[in-house]
Parts: structure tokens; sequence; C-alpha cells
């Protein structure tokens, strides 16, 4: 056999040798997505703005449910209520929750969310704030603060009430402001608690503020979130998340904290939808029994409470 035909037949049989392994593609692992299925159709808890999405959605399952295990919790979870440390195997997220409205931040520059829940059940009504935070694929810290009946201003049919009739939808682009515009103007509402620095705050108009079960809205154009703001008030231990898409920011933090009056700082949000660099909403949520509340003069009578709108 010559030469030329013997390196022709071994070409050919590699040829031939080589075409199961090109022609038929590989068998899956066991569990693992077909060749047609993208790994981004599995959600994952993460610190993009899906995942973080995903985290609140299983959050809001496990609390309807009561039902914690459900969620992804990493080893070493820090979880407080009404900012004192507590169990989450016997918290308040093992409590079932019919929920009538939620609305949430995705802040993926801090890996957290935050999330207010409205339950108008009538044997346990309760406006709620939830922050969660993300690592690695887990959820790392979960808080909540409380608000029922009895604390201050609540009444959640009309918190639902107020709050639906917002607009928190995503904002365009290019009309957005930045991270730092939502947290500066935050601080400043905050800031004119104490020293009554009103004119520093970016007022816009109109603007609502939706506090317990009260609002300071009349449905003109005049609307203002300056009414019943006090003085003397300390509002401190600021933490922020912040979403851009919606304009938002949610300030945790302790109200009249060392304050007149014996205030020793109820835990607080105050949550901040801005619009064109100015103040559309504002929703306060405070664990603070009306009973125990002490005005800035140390009387009860001096409440700065917005009006109650029926």
């Amino acid at each position: 056999m010559k030469r030329t035909h013997l390196v022709m037949i071994c070409i050919a049989l590699c040829v031939a040798m080589s075409i199961p392994v090109f022609g038929q593609a590989p068998k899956p692992a066991p569990g693992a997505p077909g060749p047609n299925v993208q790994a981004s159709q599995f959600p994952v808890v993460s610190c993009q703005r899906g995942g973080l999405q995903h985290a609140v959605r299983l959050y809001l399952e496990a609390q309807a449910k009561g039902d914690i295990s459900i969620l992804p919790l990493a080893n070493g979870l820090g979880y407080q209520e009404n900012m004192k440390p507590a169990d989450i195997k016997t918290g308040f997220l093992t409590k079932p929750l019919v929920i009538d409205k939620h609305m949430s931040l995705y802040d993926d520059a801090s890996c957290q969310t935050f999330t207010e829940v409205i339950s108008t059940d009538k044997a346990n009504p309760y406006v709620i704030g939830v922050r969660m935070r993300v690592n690695h694929e887990k959820i790392a810290e979960v808080e909540v603060i409380t608000t029922t009946t009895g604390q201050w201003l609540f009444n959640a049919d009309n918190y639902l009430k107020f709050s639906t009739d917002e607009n928190w939808g995503p904002i365009p682009a290019d009309r957005r402001n930045s991270r730092a515009e939502l947290v500066r103007g935050a601080n400043a509402y905050l800031d004119a608690f104490l020293e009554a620095k009103i004119d520093l705050v970016p007022w816009g108009y109109p603007c609502v503020r939706v506090e317990g079960g009260a609002t300071t809205a009349t449905g003109t154009d005049a609307d203002t979130c300056e009414a019943g703001v006090p003085t003397g008030v300390n509002i401190a231990n600021r933490r922020f998340v912040v979403d851009e898409v919606i304009g938002s920011v949610v300030v945790w933090c302790t109200f009249g904290a060392g304050g007149p009056g014996g205030m020793v700082g109820a835990p607080d949000t105050h949550l901040f939808r801005m619009e064109n660099g100015r103040l559309r909403y504002v929703h306060t949520l405070t664990h603070l029994n009306m009973s125990d509340f002490a005005g800035p003069t140390g009387t009860s009578a001096d409440k700065p409470a917005p009006k109650a709108k029926q």
C-alpha cells in the first residue's frame, strides 16, 4: 500500500471517530437547566435590582404565610424588631399577615431593600416597615418597625386610602435625582425638626405627608408638608435606603432622641419621594404609644400632628 493511501485512510478514520463527539450535545447534569433555558430565568437573591426584588418577593410570601423557612437566611443573621435584637424564629415574620398593599425601594449600591406593608385586618391591623440587606445570595439582615392600634396617629384604613392615591412609579432616567441629592433632601427635612431651619428644605408643591392615619392633604396645589413640623426634636441615628429609579429614600432613625420632655428616641422611619429635586410625598411610621408621647415642651398638648382627613 502506498504511503499516500495509508495517510488518507488514517484521516478518514479520525474524522469518523470524531462525529459522535462533535455531532451530539452532552447530556445536562441532573437538575440542571436544559440547553434553551438561560440562567437568568432562575431568580436568585443578589445585590442587583432583580435579585433585590426577588428577596422582597420571598419576604412578602413568608410574611403572608408566617413561614420564614422559604427565606435564604445567612448564618449569623442580624434581626431586630423596633430597634431591639429579637429571635426571627419567634418574631414578627412568623405572624401571618393579610397584606392589602406594599411598596418597596431597591438600593443596589448598598444591597438593601425597604418595604412598606399595610394590613387593614380588623383583628390585627398593622403598617410596618421592613429593611433587608443582602450578602452573597443570602439575606444577612432583617429589621422591622411595627405600628398598630394605640400608637402614633395609627389608622391602617386611612393609611391605605391616602397612600393609594399617590404615584410612586419610576421617574424617567433623565429627570432622576442623584443618590446624594435624595439623601441631602431627607437630611434637610429631618434637620428642620431640631433647629427649625425650614428654609433649607427642598419643599415641593403640592407635597403630601401621611403619618399614622393622618394626612396633610387638602386636595389642592397648595398642599404642603411644612404643616406641623415641630422644633427642638432631635432625629438621630440615621441610616438610609435609596432608590433613584423611583426618586425615593427612607431614613431609619430614632425620633426625639435626647429631646426635652423625657423623650429617649422612638423607632421611626421617614420615607420620601422627590420629583424634580423637590419633596412630593412623605410617609412616617413611629413605634410610639400615644399615651407615652411627650411633646417638645414635655406636654401631650404639643403633638406635631397633621390633620386627619375623613
